[in-house]
């Protein structure tokens, strides 16, 4: 099969993914094979090729928001059918024994595993998954406009739902990737007005153009404060900036799963009035399932950029410059 192999960390410039003939996977007890036709870019893909968490085992075959249609069944294999849609998000193995998975926080488990960076994820024709961890996707979306959900969407959905922004209140977005543009008319149907914080100008446009109220590369020029705020742009920098934008009692969820360092906080000017921040970690299954209910209710439309497998690594240049409007989506060969 085709894969774009991670080989050595390095500088997304440098081109550290190289396109390979690799063996196609065989399933194991309780997981499916998946012809993968197409996965969508994330960030957390670049922290990984970049260096910026610990390095995995190489070579891998990174990516993590993978939809294609299951080819093969490993035994014991109950749950999902040949030719069943499907897709393949981050999260792909929980312990289901620890006290974080007892108590319904299975994002939090001490034996989680990762697609992408513990095993082999969807930048190729074909990828594995256990059948427990894998979604099937409402025929309402197509493959492409499917892909950004499982990952992009998920931290986005549940960093808004950690967010906790008050009915009719005022949510700040700080960054305008791939999470933003799904969280925007999520939030919008949940009936809140959506401030946009972002230096790129064609993200101030696209957000705007999707029902943003006000967007913007100055916090000095924000409307009024907000009631909650998520942080997607991965500079501990802005944490202060956006803590003296809430109002009194207003909530910070910080949503990457990198974060340069935080400044100091003054106590007064940034935490006090019961200002709060949250981080956001992975996702449980049920947040899946319930975004995908609520984007399908919503009848929710991305925007998407697609590329062919072979120039992942300029998609995921294009994507760390902030050329990207919406989400990248590698398309994989016929």
């Amino acid at each position: 099969m085709q894969a774009m192999v991670l080989e050595r960390i390095g500088p997304v410039e440098s081109g550290p993914l190289q396109l390979r003939q690799t063996p196609v996977p065989e399933p194991g007890p309780g997981e499916v094979r998946v012809r993968v036709r197409c996965c969508a870019l994330c960030r957390t893909d670049l922290h990984i090729i970049e260096g910026d968490l610990p390095a995995p085992t190489l070579p891998r075959i990174v990516g993590h928001q993978a939809v294609g249609v299951v080819d093969a069944l490993g035994p014991d294999c109950t749950q999902l059918k040949l030719g069943q849609r499907v897709g393949i998000a981050w999260l792909r193995h929980t312990d289901g024994t620890c006290l974080y998975c007892q108590r319904g926080q299975e994002n939090l488990c001490v034996g989680s595993r990762y697609t992408g960076y513990h095993a082999d994820g969807g930048y190729a024709s074909y990828a594995v998954v256990p059948e427990a961890f894998a979604y099937e996707i409402p025929p309402l979306f197509d493959d492409v406009q499917a892909s950004p959900l499982l990952c992009a969407g998920l931290i986005g959905y549940r960093s808004l739902n950690r967010a906790q922004v008050p009915a009719g209140g005022r949510l700040l977005l700080v960054g305008f990737g791939s999470s933003a543009h799904v969280v925007l008319p999520i939030a919008l149907r949940r009936g809140y007005t959506v401030d946009v914080l972002t230096r790129s100008p064609n993200h101030q446009q696209l957000a705007l153009q999707m029902g943003a109220a006000w967007a913007g590369d100055d916090p000095a020029g924000l409307p009024e404060p907000a009631d909650s705020a998520i942080l997607f742009a991965p500079s501990g920098a802005l944490v202060p900036v956006v803590l003296q934008n809430l109002r009194h009692g207003g909530k910070l969820a910080i949503a990457g799963i990198h974060l340069s360092p935080i400044p100091a906080l003054d106590y007064d000017r940034h935490l006090y009035y019961e200002r709060e921040v949250r981080s956001v970690t992975a996702n449980t299954r049920q947040d899946g399932r319930d975004l995908f209910r609520e984007a399908a209710e919503a009848r929710l439309t991305l925007h998407t950029v697609t590329y062919p497998l072979a120039q992942a690594n300029e998609a995921l240049l294009d994507m760390k410059r902030s050329r990207i409007d919406g989400t990248g989506v590698l398309l994989m060969p016929d």
